[in-house]
């Protein structure tokens, strides 16, 4: 159900991938998931798009960014709690994005706005949720983004 609402507005849940560093991408406990932060990658190595926001990458750019990496943390979710574990979350409690970002932009939150649209259109009203959308001076690999989420679930 999940996979369906999402295919019928256009995406698709990506492969999941392992953590680059010494972290795991999601960690369960007491029913609740902690995703660690996800970039926008499309291979173990490569980033949708790579530089600061809006100097090198656009908006637009950065949006699309923001939207796969919160497709990874679906797919990282899905890859660590099981294959109806997008089925069985309940509620999307926080949302946090850092946008790499040049120190005059003021615009990190309609860059995150397209990965909370993500959650939304995955969950419907379970997808709305907390959130906080900063500037950074820099993130991992030159990232324009990172999301990383909280979700409560039967997990």
């Amino acid at each position: 159900m999940i996979r369906d609402r999402l295919a019928a507005a256009g995406f698709k849940l990506p492969q999941p991938l392992a953590p680059s560093f010494l972290y795991v991408a999601v960690r369960v406990h007491r029913g609740v998931a902690y995703v660690s932060g996800q970039l926008p990658r499309v291979s173990s190595t490569a980033l949708l798009h790579v530089g600061r926001v809006p100097d090198e990458v656009s908006v637009e750019q950065a949006q699309d960014c923001a939207r796969l990496a919160a497709l990874h943390a679906l797919a990282s979710l899905e890859a660590v709690a099981g294959p109806d574990a997008l089925e069985r979350v309940e509620t999307v409690v926080k949302v946090t994005g850092f946008v790499h970002a040049s120190s005059s932009f003021a615009d990190a939150p309609a860059v995150i706005d397209a990965a909370s649209e993500i959650l939304q259109i995955a969950f419907a009203e379970r997808g709305a949720h907390a959130r906080s959308a900063v500037n950074v001076a820099g993130l991992p690999r030159r990232s324009p983004v990172e999301i990383e989420c909280i979700v409560a679930g039967r997990f």
